[in-house]
């Protein structure tokens, strides 16, 4: 099981360090249908494990000039408020609205990246 899960980090680290996002895309099928971990904690563990490798992408990218901290800094307040918010409402959300909802995101991303804009 532990090789499950560095197989699974080290997918989400490179989708983090390419894309700049996507571990998540990665990390929530694998762990619920891979390692059989329940919906809910899937979702709760991909948050607890993209903050690290979001802070070494970060970095890495800082190191090399292609960080302006400034114009990084609204959107990290603003998405610190907005992860305090439905985290606190995580609870209370359908598994299945979520599922919709994570759905809906990856094919809009895909879309995105397939049509260009």
């Amino acid at each position: 099981m532990f090789l499950k899960f560095i197989i699974i980090g080290l997918l989400a680290g490179l989708a983090n360090g390419l894309f700049g996002a996507g571990g998540g895309l990665f990390i929530v099928p694998l762990l619920i249908h891979w390692c059989k971990i329940e919906e809910r904690n899937a979702f709760a563990s991909s948050v607890a494990i993209i903050l690290p490798i979001s802070l070494v992408s970060a970095f890495i990218y800082f190191k090399h000039g292609y960080l302006n901290i400034f114009t990084a800094l609204p959107y990290v307040i603003g998405g610190a408020l907005g992860g305090f918010i439905s985290g606190r409402f995580f609870k209370n959300i359908n598994m299945l609205w979520l599922r919709r909802i994570f759905a809906v995101f990856i094919l809009y991303g895909g879309f995105r990246a397939i049509l260009g804009f």
